[in-house]
């Protein structure tokens, strides 16, 4: 059973949502990126940071679904004659995706805490 957001009555922004790991790579190279953020670059940070392959086609999907769970948005920006007239959408994350970021980031560092000698 899937657990349900909890919501922070102060700000809206989500409480012990956790994201997933495609999904927090995703959300972090759109962060590194800055505010040119567009799929391409986002894909080849991923790829170089993580060392795997990363599918375009998961990228989008994953996109689409930070989009609807209102993690990232997105614009238009309109091409110019380096991309042959054809234009391109830049991502940004959300008040509610660095949200999300933290909780899973906070989560995950708990879990962490004692395993050092193991781990390392």
């Amino acid at each position: 059973m899937a657990q349900e957001a909890q919501w922070n009555r102060e700000d809206g922004l989500p409480r012990n949502v956790f994201v997933g790991e495609f999904e927090q790579l995703v959300l972090l190279a759109v962060l590194q990126e800055g505010n040119r953020a567009a799929a391409l670059g986002v894909r080849e940070r991923m790829a170089a940071v993580s060392g795997r392959r990363i599918a375009r086609g998961a990228l989008y999907r994953t996109l689409e679904r930070l989009e609807e769970k209102g993690y990232v948005r997105w614009k238009v920006e309109a091409g110019g004659p380096e991309r042959g007239g054809h234009a391109r959408r830049l991502f940004t994350v959300t008040a509610r995706g660095i949200a999300a970021l933290r909780s899973s980031r906070q989560a995950l560092l708990e879990l962490w805490t004692g395993l050092e000698d193991v781990l390392t």
